[in-house]
């Protein structure tokens, strides 16, 4: 038995199922889509695989590939793809392959789960409670289903895989699962590593929030930033922090390859990954650093300014206040979202009070986030900016915040 699969968490767990259904006859190979199409080509080309049993699972061949993948299906020797990305659902044409990224149920599947149905189903594989539990963290992960059910244990899962390496990981994951089948649990020992991990996730995220550049890149309004580890979190952390934005792309200039992460229902970074000869799943999908992908997100994006953050912790210039709150951008102009009497919001950039009608306050900042890369004005700066234009005392103006800053807002809206 050969198996060709993935190198992340997902591939990972098909190489574990593998060697647990297959014992010592399995062979897993771990792939990256730029040397899929050679090793599974360099294989079946030899004279003694014929007989061999051909598994590709979590990721897709050229269409080079898949047709002598057909060929050798038509010749009675066996191949059998499963795979959940929507990119490769042509595939579902031949016998041979099977792609669903979806089950009955509505769930979202992963490449990990489909293997191990299919396993059980066809007398290869006994399931347990250990297996079940440990597919569906890799599901729920590999799909972000995880944050939305809470579950840390997914996470936690891949943090670990990541920390101590495939090799150590697949051999503790593999002995855990052999001699406890009645439930699956990461030990005290790697819960506190993964506990000391997360603190340096925290702030490496933060470190790359300051350093991310904002633009608009064909159609899209994107947030760009360079990073070598923890993708999936700094992708998912920084799209949270900047929900304006329609994608986040991550650039790894050492490995030459570029992430895409959203969070929007109604963006597809895997349909856009593939304008750049990638693919992934609709939210999270990436491609190699191509003369036209380099061109656009490294040497036109060089100039720019890493766009601020949001301040934090203020006590007067807060989201939503009803008397009003103030952005301002890296060339000096300040935008100030207002709540009207009728429910709805008015803006006022650069002095002028402007025409469109936003319903939700959260409509009027995108909107100022997107056009002009404005930030959330730090306290002191604001107070300090006040201070001068109107001439008062900062520690007076700090006691009479609320009603000062309501008869200035007004005075702008009116003007």
């Amino acid at each position: 038995m050969r198996l060709f699969t993935d190198i992340d968490l997902d591939g990972l767990g098909c190489g574990l199922l593998a060697k647990m259904a297959y014992k010592e006859n399995a062979e897993v190979y771990y792939c990256s889509y730029r040397n899929l199409d050679k090793r599974v080509m360099q294989f079946i080309d030899k004279p003694d695989s014929h007989n061999a049993e051909v598994y590709i699972t979590d990721l897709a061949v050229s269409k080079e590939v898949e047709v002598k993948l057909e060929e050798r299906f038509k010749k009675g020797r066996h191949v059998k793809m499963i795979d959940h990305h929507i990119t490769a659902m042509h595939f579902n044409e031949y016998e041979w392959a099977s792609v669903n990224p979806e089950y009955e149920s509505g769930k979202k599947t992963c490449a990990t789960s489909l293997f191990y149905d299919f396993l059980v189903e066809n007398g290869k594989l006994e399931k347990t409670k250990a297996l079940d539990e440990f597919t569906d963290h890799i599901r729920q992960y590999d799909t972000w289903e995880w944050e939305e059910n809470e579950n840390v244990q997914a996470k936690r899962l891949n943090d670990l895989f990541y920390i101590i390496g495939r090799e150590q990981f697949e051999g503790e994951m593999l002995s855990r699962l052999l001699h406890n089948q009645d439930s699956f649990s990461l030990s005290e020992t790697e819960n506190q590593l993964l506990d000391i991990e997360e603190r340096k996730i925290e702030r490496y995220i933060f470190s790359k929030e300051r350093q991310m550049v904002q633009t608009f890149v064909d159609e899209f309004c994107v947030g760009i930033v360079h990073g070598e580890q923890y993708l999936s979190e700094l992708g998912n952390a920084l799209n949270k922090q900047n929900p304006h934005l329609d994608m986040i792309v991550i650039l790894n200039v050492g490995s030459k390859k570029v992430g895409f992460r959203t969070i929007h229902d109604d963006i597809n970074v895997a349909e856009y990954a593939r304008t750049f000869g990638g693919g992934g799943h609709p939210k999270a999908s990436g491609c190699d650093m191509t003369e036209d992908a380099f061109r656009k997100f490294v040497v036109e994006i060089f100039p720019y300014e890493s766009v601020r953050p949001d301040a934090y912790n203020n006590e007067f210039n807060v989201k939503g206040a009803k008397y009003g709150t103030s952005y301002l951008n890296k060339d000096g102009l300040i935008s100030i979202i207002l709540p009207l009497p009728d429910g709805t919001f008015a803006l006022i950039h650069n002095g002028n009070k402007m025409e469109n009608v936003f319903w939700k306050y959260e409509e009027a900042e995108n909107f100022i986030k997107r056009n002009y890369s404005s930030w959330l004005r730090y306290d002191e700066d604001y107070i300090h900016y006040l201070s001068g234009e109107h001439a008062i005392a900062k520690d007076e103006l700090r006691k009479t915040y609320t009603s000062f800053i309501t008869k200035v807002h007004t005075e702008l809206l009116n003007k």
